[in-house]
């Protein structure tokens, strides 16, 4: 549930998503402001957490299928144009330059939960705690313009998915 998974170790992790900004269309006023909000989160998270990127190549078929389609309707100087581009944007995906990027947090929990207490549910606590540090990297990360929040089952299951089977992914 919301990203967080119950590991074979029995600790807990959560798995946040990440879009970032565009840093480099910002103004140098602006790129001070967010280089001193990241000091403010890497200050605040005093706890472990991951940064993980992730990049896919992207699959362009359907885009040159339309573009094929999109010259047969025009003059023969916008399809020179079309064919120029089209070229280009191959040329592109040849060289693996054409891939998407996904950022993603993952947060550990604490190590000093330990169950001594037989009358509280530690598995409470501890999934409390991952949600606490999840409003506290959403609150210092959004101060840069990003936009942070929790993922389903679903993205979490294809996620997971995608990391562990990254040499099938890769040969696609």
């Amino acid at each position: 549930e919301k990203g967080i998974i119950k590991l074979k170790n029995e600790k807990y992790i959560k798995i946040i998503k990440v879009i970032p900004i565009n840093y480099e269309l910002k103004s140098e006023l602006e790129k001070e402001s967010i280089l001193n909000s990241y000091k403010i989160f890497l200050k605040t998270c005093n706890f472990n957490l991951q940064i993980l990127i992730q990049s896919k190549k992207e699959n362009l078929e359907k885009h040159f299928f339309y573009l094929e389609q999109e010259k047969k309707q025009k003059d023969t100087k916008a399809n020179l144009i079309y064919e120029k581009y089209i070229e280009y944007i191959k040329k592109i995906n040849s060289e693996n330059k054409s891939s998407s990027k996904n950022f993603y947090i993952i947060i550990h929990q604490n190590d000093e939960y330990q169950n001594n207490n037989p009358n509280y549910n530690l598995e409470k606590i501890i999934i409390e705690n991952l949600n606490e540090k999840y409003f506290k990297i959403k609150e210092t990360l959004s101060r840069c313009g990003n936009f942070i929040y929790e993922i389903g089952k679903k993205e979490t299951i294809d996620i997971l998915y995608s990391f562990f089977n990254c040499r099938k992914n890769f040969k696609n």
